[in-house]
């Protein structure tokens, strides 16, 4: 099973937000999901993301390949 770490999308019409979480990489975007690992939400100024980078440091060691938007969440928090 290919593993996958992306975005969730949740809010309404023109107001997203989202949801970091590990999937299997054949499910559909806002299906079930194995892991929630964080938050994003773009409308936000400043430090828009929380993320655990236990878990997240845990699933890529399995394997998982996070998305380019979720790797970039992850260098920011890196550096934090």
């Amino acid at each position: 099973m290919a593993v996958a770490i992306r975005l969730n999308r949740q809010g309404s019409k023109d107001r997203p937000y989202y949801k970091i979480v590990v999937v299997d990489s054949r499910a559909r975007r806002d299906g079930r999901y194995i892991e929630q690992v964080g938050t994003y939400d773009p409308m936000k100024e400043g430090v828009n993301y929380t993320i655990d980078l236990e878990k997240v440091d845990k699933w890529i060691g399995c394997g998982a390949q996070p998305s380019e938007t979720v790797s970039s969440v992850i260098r920011k928090a890196r550096q934090a």
